[in-house]
């Protein structure tokens, strides 16, 4: 073989193994370089974190701090002309396409769990959230005690799904869940009259209320039923990327950066219709922000 031709063959191995749905190699800085090209998983409809706005762009919270480490990603492998390409993931098959080289890097909405912590790896933590319930502000439906024989919907795929099982087992509950593909559809479920509570992340909740025609006819309610930290999903055993992702995200917390990103997406005016969510940090989200760090739920 011509050794003029042997690199050539190589770089076509390498573009071959970065395609989607093809066998991944665990350098994906490697893939990167090799490509010019990194691939980000987003969701289409999880406000404020990360969604589409009225011109079909994605937008949101988890979405600006994707983007600012794919600065960090682009200085560092010396790729000024860098290519993003964006996929839209869903609750369902984020985990698959995250294992499967579709996609290098997912940051919206994803709950860092131990069980999820043995399909991926996460980075260091973007949010704290905690699992409540929306109802209509007339519905006798104050805490997760009164969903006893009641319709309630969660988003396929999530945490909030498993948990309000287990919950109505343990409690002896009947309860009548619901399953939507999208918060969006499970919103609408709900804004319908088919059900009489969703149940999801409290910041989601929110996000989702922003959105309808009557914001102060929804009420997020019930004590939590659970916390929930958010975090940037990665393919296992890619000690690099995993590093550099975190240094990234750790930089923007300790610096500020991210406290001003959370106050233009929660305390601010937000696409699509310019409603304010007027919720200022938690203060375990700014303990986060001055100590970043790890952690799983069960």
């Amino acid at each position: 073989m011509s050794r003029r031709l042997l690199p050539l063959l190589l770089l076509l191995c390498l573009l071959v193994a970065a395609r989607p749905g093809a066998a991944q190699s665990s350098d994906t800085l490697g893939l990167i370089t090799a490509t010019g090209v990194i691939r980000l998983g987003h969701r289409e409809s999880s406000v404020p974190f990360s969604y589409y706005d009225r011109r079909h762009q994605v937008v949101g919270y988890s979405q600006e701090l994707m983007m600012r480490v794919v600065d960090l990603i682009r200085s560092e492998l010396k790729l000024p002309a860098l290519t993003v390409k964006l996929f839209p993931l869903t609750s369902q098959n984020r985990i698959a396409l995250v294992q499967n080289g579709t996609v290098d890097l997912e940051c919206g909405s994803t709950t860092h769990t131990r069980e999820r912590a043995r399909q991926a790896a996460f980075s260091v933590s973007i949010f704290v959230a905690q699992t409540r319930l929306m109802t209509q502000r007339s519905s006798p439906i104050r805490d997760f005690a009164d969903l006893g024989g009641k319709r309630v919907v969660v988003t396929a795929g999530t945490t909030s799904d498993r948990l309000l099982r287990l919950h109505a087992k343990r409690q002896g509950l009947s309860i009548d869940i619901r399953q939507a593909r999208e918060h969006s559809a499970a919103f609408a479920l709900l804004q319908a009259g088919e059900v009489d509570a969703f149940m999801l992340d409290d910041a989601l909740l929110y996000g989702e209320r922003a959105k309808a025609q009557r914001p102060e006819d929804w009420v997020v309610t019930g004590s939590p039923l659970s916390t929930e930290h958010y975090a940037c999903m990665m393919r296992r055993d890619d000690s690099s990327f995993h590093d550099l992702v975190n240094r990234a995200l750790s930089q923007l917390m300790r610096s500020g950066e991210a406290l001003r990103i959370y106050q233009r997406w929660f305390e601010r005016p937000i696409p699509p219709s310019g409603l304010n969510l007027n919720w200022p940090p938690s203060p375990a989200l700014l303990e986060l922000f001055r100590q970043p760090s790890s952690s799983a739920s069960d």
